[in-house]
């Protein structure tokens, strides 16, 4: 009898160690996961930064651009100069007057 005893002793103590350790990984579970979405959060918001400054620079080049290059279609506009270098004329067709842009052959 006293070796089921000592049996049914070692078996609590087991089953004591196997709790500890479950609760020590679960801990460790929800550390990691709480981990892991912060850094969703922060890389999401990161990137979400980062496309708001990216259109605003896309933006900022745009305008950029339309007033480097308004002197040239002003002067096309006037009649005092043909088109801007770097910009294909369009052509006309008879039918419904929409026009296309000339192809290069």
């Amino acid at each position: 009898m006293s070796s089921y005893l000592a049996q049914e002793v070692h078996l609590a103590k087991r089953h004591e160690e196997i709790l500890s350790q479950r609760s020590a990984l679960l801990q460790q579970m929800e550390t990691y996961l709480g981990d892991k979405k912060t850094k969703k959060t922060w890389q999401t918001q990161a990137a979400d930064a980062a496309r708001r400054r990216n259109a605003a620079l896309l933006n900022t080049l745009y305008w950029a651009s339309v007033k480097d290059s308004l002197p040239n279609w002003e002067e096309f506009l006037l009649g005092r100069a043909e088109y801007p270098i770097g910009f294909k004329k369009l052509k006309t067709t008879k039918q419904n007057n929409i026009s296309y842009p000339e192809e290069d052959s």
